[in-house]
């Protein structure tokens, strides 16, 4: 399993050892989140193209460059390895040479942050710790919720009274130790801050813990693998935080440093036009994010206080890439617009890097011989109620032939 070498701030650049700091950089604080750095010498030698090719499929094939020290301490959940679908229906649609859907609503749980939660529990298991707790607006408080369930870790999970009901469900069906805040998921997450001060437990938050990063990271080394090490001109995604992001732009660096693929994808950020602080530092050339309040139907992106802004535009910046905005309309077009073309159910947040890229493929601002991955973070069932708002209406028929004879003579679905 992977060692640790180093932690990284990345604002200032100091150097820590593992134990040493737990969470952030003590000289830059909470917004000096840390990158977590391996032996790659070691690495390269025991992560080639052939060796991975006779592992299992899984995250844990990359365990060289994991966080988590001993094989026992990984939960027996199949996370990654989630597909990677060609739509050529879609690429000939929005004028590019290769579309590929990665649906991470495959896994365990039903999104990309179960990644995360099999490295956080991993280490919280690893440390001897009884109890870890996260804010979440829905997604990370599911998966931790699944993942300590299976370790007989004391999972505390702090959401937004607001968050869809379906994720709420699952937190209870886990045997979470469930609290709904009465405000944002800013509050949510002040409030989890001060419980795990105060009674000691694990910190799950990936805005603050960097190791969870490293196991959002595994989607990028997924895609260069299934994309038999050919990196992709684009990759969008979804941002919120800005851990997803910063995670794939980690993984892709690791890939070009460990000689697995030649050179970095470009990485769009989206986030929605009402909660886009990461998108506005991007164009303004700050360099640092300014709070704003959220509003967006997509909730697992309304971060309005970003806490991994820094690696967020690091990834934009140093990859080329950029950061665009989608409104609500847009995403719920790319809801329906996604499934009826790929097969692919993506809740809101999950379909906003799809929204983005329509959008950019519109304005003319991809070429036609690019090659594009997009990034669907979330399963569709996650937020049902706002995915019916992209569907026309069911049919009402008496038990009666007649009524299906006037649904075919209109010309079928949609009339067509």
């Amino acid at each position: 399993m992977g060692r640790v070498a180093e932690l990284r701030c990345v604002l200032c650049g100091r150097s820590f050892g593992e134990g040493e700091v737990e969470y952030t950089c003590p000289h830059c604080g909470n917004d000096g989140t840390l990158d977590v750095l391996y032996d790659y010498e070691k690495a390269r030698a025991e992560m080639s193209r052939a060796g991975l090719a006779s592992e299992a499929p899984g995250m844990w094939r990359y365990r060289a460059i994991l966080p988590v020290s001993r094989a026992e301490h990984v939960q027996a959940l199949a996370v990654g390895w989630t597909p990677l679908y060609r739509s050529d229906r879609l690429a000939a649609e929005y004028g590019v040479k290769r579309l590929f859907i990665k649906d991470e609503g495959r896994n365990p749980t039903g999104s990309l942050k179960d990644r995360a939660s099999a490295v956080g529990v991993g280490r919280a298991v690893e440390l001897g710790r009884r109890a870890i707790a996260c804010a979440s607006t829905g997604n990370a408080a599911s998966s931790l919720a699944g993942f300590s369930a299976i370790t007989g870790l004391d999972a505390f999970i702090f959401v937004p009274r607001t968050a869809p009901e379906a994720k709420v469900t699952q937190l209870l069906v886990y045997d979470a130790a469930v609290v709904l805040v009465d405000g944002t998921y800013e509050d949510a997450f002040n409030l989890s801050a001060e419980a795990v001060e105060e009674f000691g437990w694990y910190n799950r938050n990936c805005g603050i813990n960097p190791y969870l990063l490293e196991g959002k990271k595994t989607c990028a080394l997924e895609i260069a693998e299934q994309l038999d090490w050919n990196a992709p001109d684009w990759v969008f995604i979804a941002v919120g935080d800005g851990c997803c992001i910063g995670g794939l732009y980690k993984g892709f660096s690791e890939m070009v440093s460990l000689g697995l693929i030649e050179r970095m994808p470009r990485l769009c950020g989206v986030q929605a036009e009402g909660c886009r602080p990461i998108q506005r530092a991007f164009v303004e050339e700050d360099s640092k994010v300014r709070p704003e309040t959220a509003h967006t139907i997509a909730d697992s992106i309304a971060v309005g206080r970003p806490r991994n802004w820094a690696k967020a535009l690091r990834a934009v910046r140093n990859s080329g890439g950029r950061m665009v905005t989608v409104t609500d309309e847009e995403i719920l077009s790319a809801i329906g617009g996604l499934a009826r073309r790929t097969g692919v159910f993506g809740e809101p947040a999950g379909v906003a890097g799809f929204a983005g890229f329509c959008k950019m493929a519109r304005e003319g601002m991809l070429r036609a011989d690019d090659s594009v991955v997009v990034v669907v973070t979330g399963n569709g069932l996650k937020d049902i109620a706002t995915a019916r708002r992209a569907c026309r209406e069911p049919i009402t028929s008496e038990p009666r032939l007649e009524g299906i004879r006037c649904l075919t003579r209109a010309g079928g679905p949609g009339g067509k």
